[in-house]
């Protein structure tokens, strides 16, 4: 039995429920890390937590009731929202709204993301016309009541949706986000009629322009609020029974976390959940490596997420896209692509090889794993590709079998196109590197920014294994892999503080428009996220609040984020032209600036305790073993190095082509590229690297 060190109370954790794996991170007062994974049970996620959380216990020779009393944050990024929505297994919704607005939701915004596709249909609106229910009432545009609210109409429709089965209500009202009043009084009357029902009010949710967008938040909001909820309640219940003695935390869109309590009235803020820890992570490597200018590629079992810091932080945005429905919440700005171990590659009706966008899931998963897959995947290139060895993987929960990988790509890709194995394979992976590599564009390039001045940060169970063949295509000169790079998501939610926003539209000329009405407004923004700390039990004196204005020229569609610490209408007018030469490369001149609304952001630092080495090694590191790998360079397999990336300490450095193997993942160092390992145990390789050139 070997030794198991103490854990220093009190330490956190965080726990990522993924597709495939069920991920634990525990840190402790001292800094000391420890990872878990254990399977994901779909049928109810929280075994996994249970299961996960029992590893952790046993490999520090503690009790679960004495791992959770021990526990000063427990942090849960809950995918169930998503995949309600994924899975088209919400509740269903009634929809409250103003007389003769009854097609906002199905109208949308007349717009496709693709102008030139035509054909490609819509995702099913989430509740039909017949749901769409009419209420006499009328706010106008500057928030007077023209028509009062009727109460008989909202009694018939409460009398319709009980009658047919309706489980959760929402409410949008137009011109409610400058006057609630119609909406509350129309909650407060539902509830009174119906109890039992779970009813939202959109100016609850968004106090910002656009009916559409307030609407669509609310119904979403609404269709996963009775499948989210009470699951998040059970768990909250079960961690208590088993020794929880403080509040479960979760994650939300924004990357920040909250309360149960307080999730309950915005569970739409969980769509986003498990990626958007992977802000937070990426602060901490910003930290280690002193630079604020990173983009992170995620890349898991199905999809890779990108997320870009630069000097002004982490990206955000006001709305995002949720498999094709609107969500008009802050989130971390996150682009996903279908790009991952799991991506299945096939040959079109022309003979061309393709990869994804479909992948092979959990179950049966690549043809590799020997559970009954026959479809080629990325995973099953890499393992012919001598990159990956068979053997178990992920602690032991996946095996590998390249027996199996040979054949699925031989029979479906390389014997009908005519190549070999091997360059099949070849092509598979590069494929999806090309992805990977648009993705990274789609967030700098296309947003103001060169990638070649940024770090790339390669996390995932599978990130590693590409991070330097993009960072090259990109022209980045470093790759950071982190010492948990394979539970990135779950470090994430351990090291992310408690947040909370509050954006509101606010329509005036900046020119016109004095400091002191610009403060008041901010200060009442400000005022809003403060007293949603206080009801958390947050310390008043933790709380930061940043502002921002969002501005644009007049008649356009798009606005832009301005930081505000003082308010000095010549500062935010050169700060605008400023952002808006970043993004569009001009600028309209200083004339014609509205500002269209505000934010305020809300955060407490939950902080945490970072090991580090003191001692840097200065030794030659011998390879574990040698395998045959296929480099792109060359025709033939070359005898590549293997090293243990547990057993690489502080100040180790290795020349490519070598592979680093740990439990959790592979680095994959090519030619030409050189790794060191900092004082955190995480590794940096700098790409296009010269033998005796000083870095």
């Amino acid at each position: 039995m070997h030794e198991r060190p103490n854990l220093s109370p009190p330490w956190r954790i965080g726990i990522d429920i993924g597709g495939t794996f069920t991920d634990l991170v525990l840190i402790d007062a001292k800094g000391l890390l420890r990872q878990h994974k254990a399977s994901t049970t779909t049928n109810d996620p929280s075994e996994g937590v249970i299961d996960v959380l029992r590893l952790a216990a046993d490999a520090a020779g503690l009790s679960p009731a004495s791992l959770l009393g021990g526990c000063s944050h427990f942090v849960h990024g809950s995918t169930i929202a998503t995949n309600t929505l994924l899975e088209a297994k919400g509740a269903k919704v009634g929809l409250l709204v103003t007389e003769g607005f009854r097609d906002a939701l199905e109208i949308r915004r007349g717009m496709r993301a693709d102008p030139w596709d035509h054909r490609t249909p819509f995702p099913p609106v989430l509740v039909p016309r017949s749901l769409r229910l009419p209420i006499r009432e009328r706010t106008d545009k500057a928030g007077q009541s023209l028509i009062p609210l009727d109460d008989e109409s909202v009694r018939r429709a409460v009398g319709e949706m009980q009658s047919r089965g309706v489980e959760a209500v929402a409410i949008a009202f137009l011109n409610s986000f400058i006057n609630s009043q119609h909406e509350h009084e129309c909650k407060e009357l539902v509830r009174s009629l119906w109890p039992d029902a779970w009813v939202y009010a959109s100016s609850d949710m968004v106090r910002m322009v656009g009916e559409y967008e307030r609407t669509s938040t609310v119904v979403l909001n609404a269709y996963v609020a009775p499948r989210v909820v009470p699951y998040l309640r059970r768990l909250e219940s079960r961690l208590k029974e088993y020794g929880l003695k403080r509040p479960l935390l979760l994650m939300q869109s924004n990357g920040g976390v909250v309360s149960v309590q307080q999730v309950e009235q915005r569970p739409a803020s969980l769509l986003l959940s498990g990626p958007s820890a992977g802000a937070s992570a990426l602060l901490v490597c910003a930290k280690a490596l002193g630079s604020q200018d990173l983009i992170s590629i995620e890349i898991g079992g199905t999809s890779c997420d990108v997320i870009l810091t630069h000097d002004t932080g982490i990206a955000m945005t006001n709305s995002t896209d949720v498999n094709g429905y609107h969500l008009a919440l802050p989130a971390v700005d996150i682009h996903t692509v279908s790009a991952g171990g799991g991506t299945v590659a096939r040959r079109d009706h022309g003979g061309m090889l393709r990869a994804g966008p479909d992948g092979a899931g959990a179950f049966p998963g690549p043809a590799c794993y020997g559970r009954g897959g026959i479809d080629p995947t990325v995973t099953d290139a890499q393992l012919v590709l001598g990159r990956l060895q068979t053997g178990r993987y992920g602690g032991g929960l996946i095996s590998l079998d390249k027996r199996l990988a040979e054949e699925a790509i031989n029979s479906r890709i390389a014997a009908p196109s005519g190549l070999t194995t091997v360059r099949a394979a070849a092509g598979i992976v590069r494929l999806m590197e090309q992805e990977v590599i648009h993705a990274v564009e789609k967030v700098s390039v296309e947003r103001g920014f060169d990638p070649s001045r940024f770090t790339l940060v390669a996390v995932g169970g599978a990130g590693a294994m590409h991070g330097a063949s993009v960072a090259r295509a990109l022209g980045c000169r470093a790759v950071f892999v982190p010492r948990v790079a394979g539970v990135f998501c779950a470090f994430g939610m351990c090291t992310a503080d408690a947040r909370q926003d509050v954006v509101r539209s606010w329509l005036k000329p900046l020119a016109t428009t004095s400091p002191n009405d610009i403060d008041d407004f901010l200060h009442t923004l400000a005022s809003e996220c403060r007293k949603r700390f206080i009801d958390e039990h947050f310390e008043a004196q933790d709380i930061i609040i940043e502002s921002a204005l969002e501005l644009q020229y007049k008649g356009q569609q798009s606005s832009v984020i301005v930081p505000i610490e003082k308010t000095d209408i010549s500062a935010i007018r050169i700060a605008f032209l400023g952002q808006f030469r970043r993004l569009y490369a001009h600028d309209q001149g200083e004339d014609g600036i509205v500002i269209t609304g505000g934010r305020a952001v809300g955060s407490v630092r939950l902080g945490f305790t970072e090991q580090k080495s003191c001692e840097r090694t200065r030794r030659k590191i011998e390879p574990t073993d040698l395998r045959p790998v296929f480099w792109e360079d060359g025709d033939n397999f070359k005898e590549t190095p293997l090293f243990e990336g547990n057993a690489l300490k502080y100040g180790d450095s290795i020349d490519g082509p070598a592979l680093i193997e740990s439990s959790t993942t592979t680095v994959i160092v090519p030619e030409e590229c050189h790794l060191e390992v900092d004082s955190g145990s995480n590794f940096l390789i700098h790409v296009n690297y010269t033998p005796g050139v000083s870095l």
